[in-house]
């Protein structure tokens, strides 16, 4: 996966945030992530931990680490 992605091929949008539960990304965001350019995808990345902790999820780093820890 590119550098300038938080997508950890976990899609799934959460119904009461409407954030991705993978990454943290709204669907208008990840629809036009091929669009954007370097500079607004690393400004959209830097919002995901907070934007993710605010709304009680759990952070993408956090769930990729269980998930390889399970495999």
């Amino acid at each position: 996966m590119s550098k300038e992605t938080p997508c950890i091929a976990v899609c799934f949008i959460d119904p009461k945030t409407k954030l991705c539960l993978g990454c943290g990304r709204t669907l208008p965001e990840i629809a036009r992530w091929g669009k954007m350019d370097s500079a607004e995808r690393l400004d959209t990345m830097a919002l995901l931990p907070a934007r993710m902790a605010e709304a009680g999820l759990e952070p993408s780093s956090t769930y990729a680490k269980k998930t390889s820890a399970t495999i």
